[in-house]
């Protein structure tokens, strides 16, 4: 096994933690991993050794998303507002009602600032490296961020204040531990 397919593999959990996220259904993760992982392997020769592999998988995997979202819209095949799939947690009901609070928060942001959110928050990338995943400037990294965090902060918020009017008993969002929505 070559160090390109050695370092390859290590990368995939996060590849697919990140398509997870990204596409928020299981099934068409797996899909956008497994074509990303033969487009790598295609495209090996065009890897620079000595870069940063995991923001070029990452590029590989955000272009073929943006691909299969256009070719769903123009086909109309595929409703992407209910193709959801919630993210499960561990036993902990706090932990799981929290992880479902931050995920139907996530659906309601515009892609582009859910994108970043789960490139720096989730994936801990750098704003130079998500900048070349999604290819835009670093400034536009930074302001996207900055308005996606305020937009989870508010719906998260907008979710407690109705949850508490609905007599929701043990209800304690904790906003100021979730690291997608911290400040930096």
């Amino acid at each position: 096994m070559t160090d390109f397919h050695h370092r390859l593999e290590q990368e995939i959990p996060r590849l697919r933690r990140y398509a997870r996220a990204l596409t928020r259904n299981a099934v068409r993760a797996d899909d956008l991993v497994q074509e990303t992982l033969a487009r790598a392997l295609r495209k090996e020769h065009l890897w620079q050794a000595g870069t940063n592999l995991r923001a070029w998988l990452f590029t590989i995997m955000h272009n073929q998303n943006v691909n299969d979202v256009r070719r769903a819209m123009r086909d109309d095949t595929v409703d992407l507002e209910n193709c959801s799939e919630r993210l499960t947690a561990t036993t902990d009901p706090t932990a799981s009602h929290q992880l479902r609070e931050l995920d139907h928060a996530l659906a309601q942001l515009p892609e582009e600032h859910r994108q970043v959110i789960l490139l720096v928050g989730l994936e801990g990338m750098s704003y130079e490296d998500a900048a070349a995943i999604l290819d835009v400037p670093i400034g536009t990294i930074r302001s996207r961020l900055s308005r996606g965090r305020e937009s989870l902060r508010k719906l998260m918020d907008m979710e407690a204040k109705s949850a508490t009017s609905a007599n929701v008993r043990n209800f304690t969002p904790r906003h100021s531990t979730d690291a997608l929505v911290a400040t930096s």
